[in-house]
């Protein structure tokens, strides 16, 4: 306040101090915008007008005759995944898929819980090196890998005539598979679970055992609830990992291994039914949509 003419002479500066304000903001605005401009273009130009076109495509149709892609739309595709061979492909997907995350749950759940509430800070990093060590090695090793364990002659049947019993022959078979997919799939599942398991409080731990509560109570009632996000992350990666793979059972499946991406495979390299490789492309995009969705309901995308 001015003491002569009792003008204030605060307000100017804070004027001044709002414009700034504004523009900084403003600033900011545009920094950030120029910024994921082309990340978002490399994403929608790339990504998702790829996944329009493959769209569109699945109701093209291919000439019988010709053997020319017919740009007529129509839903004869999907009429023909609907019948024949490929629901019973679906569901053999599906369930491989299903099998795969349930085991890698059962076996990551202790081995995350070890190295979040447990293990030692040390012994805490040599587990974490342990887990993502097979990442690193190729894809295509680890799976040449388990063939030469699961085949005839391989170290499973081996191990178990010295002790005397029966060969499994487990080698191109549905068996294989899920235990190739098991392990490749497992440190996808561990990763996300360790996160949702370190960050519980341990005052909630020791609250409910000062409460009375047993472990076994204690497991169910709050490591399991506050855990559920990273499990249900983790399945994410191996339920989506399963669904879309199509080298492991061409190369570790038998004759009736067949899953969506081999289907996928055959009709277009092989079969040229480019369409029809399309519409069935659509499938588990449609089966992952409606997972995500009863993923995200549980918290799933807290622990990505």
């Amino acid at each position: 306040m001015d003491p002569d003419n009792g003008v204030s002479t605060l307000e100017p500066a804070t004027s001044g101090g709002t414009k700034s304000l504004r523009s900084s903001a403003l600033s900011h605005r545009w920094g950030t915008a120029f910024l994921l401009t082309p990340p978002l273009l490399w994403f929608f130009v790339l990504y998702v007008s790829s996944l329009v076109l493959m769209l569109i495509t699945a109701f093209w149709s291919l000439n019988g005759f010709t053997g020319n892609v017919t740009h007529q739309l129509t839903g004869a595709n999907f009429h023909q995944i609907a019948s024949g061979s490929y629901p019973a492909i679906i569901g053999r997907t599906v369930l491989l898929a299903a099998l795969v995350t349930v085991t890698d749950a059962i076996i990551a759940f202790p081995f995350a819980y070890v190295m979040a509430r447990v293990a030692t800070q040390r012994a805490q990093r040599l587990l974490l090196v342990a887990v993502l060590l097979p990442l690193w090695a190729s894809y295509l090793a680890k799976i040449y890998a388990w063939i030469s364990i699961l085949e005839r002659g391989g170290a499973l049947n081996w191990t178990f005539q010295h002790l005397g019993l029966p060969s499994p022959n487990l080698g191109f078979t549905n068996g294989a598979m899920w235990l190739t997919f098991s392990y490749i799939w497992l440190p996808y599942m561990i990763v996300p679970l360790f996160g949702a398991l370190e960050r519980i409080p341990g005052s909630l731990l020791d609250a409910s055992s000062d409460l009375g509560a047993s472990s076994w109570w204690t497991f169910r009632h709050v490591i399991v609830p506050l855990a559920l996000p990273g499990l249900v992350a983790g399945s994410i990666f191996t339920f989506s990992l399963t669904l879309g793979d199509y080298v492991t059972p061409l190369l570790v499946g038998g004759a009736n291994s067949t899953l969506i991406g081999n289907a996928i495979y055959q009709n277009l390299l092989d079969g040229g039914n480019l369409p029809l490789a399309a519409a069935l492309s659509t499938v588990p995009i449609a089966i992952m949509v409606a997972y995500l969705l009863v993923a995200k309901r549980f918290g799933a995308f807290e622990s990505l």
